[in-house]
């Protein structure tokens, strides 16, 4: 039996607030309904829409300046960040970033995403990485997000350095995993 309509919005909010970032495609599979049927359930309840959430949330959880680079340099959009402690970056990967033959992102860009988000969580006016080692899981399509998560794990003795570890996920799958050995200009 179908859920009624007031059931399915109940369930809808629930969803929207456990995860921010759900597609209304994404929700209109989950509830066995059209997209323009999520787009009308929204706008009755007043949820924003994706990229609106999206601002929402890096609002609420960016509240530390990036030191090591402009924000806009960042590739995507920072969602999260604690500086030295941990970072999040959502990135949406749009025709002009794939292979045309195959519409795999291009690799570049998945690096660029997960570097820049090392380079942004160190809390240092300057931040360079010095050697990165990389491992693509898995190809990513376009349409798709990209969510990176950046982990300080740790900082060597006596030394300017630090180890960023980062791992990106497309739908909770892992899709590249970095470990990022950052230059810092002090501790």
């Amino acid at each position: 039996m179908k859920p009624s309509k007031k059931e399915r919005q109940k369930w809808l909010v629930e969803t929207i607030e456990t995860n921010p970032f759900v597609t209304d495609e994404e929700l209109a599979e989950r509830f066995s309904v059209s997209v323009q049927t999520i787009r009308l359930d929204r706008m009755e309840l007043a949820i924003p829409e994706l990229r609106e959430r999206i601002k929402t949330v890096a609002e609420k959880h960016v509240d530390n300046t990036v030191k090591s680079l402009p924000m806009n340099e960042v590739i995507g959009e920072v969602i999260d960040l604690h500086l030295d402690e941990s970072a999040i970056s959502l990135f949406e990967v749009q025709e002009e970033h794939v292979f045309t033959r195959n519409s795999i992102a291009r690799g570049h860009h998945l690096f660029a995403q997960a570097n820049s988000l090392a380079v942004a969580v160190i809390d240092d006016e300057l931040a360079l990485t010095v050697r990165a080692g990389i491992h693509f899981t898995r190809p990513v399509k376009a349409g798709e997000r990209v969510i990176a998560k950046a982990k300080v794990r740790s900082s060597k003795k006596n030394s300017n350095r630090t180890i960023v570890d980062v791992e990106s996920f497309v739908g909770g799958e892992l899709a590249f995993k970095g470990e990022f050995e950052m230059y810092r200009s002090s501790e």
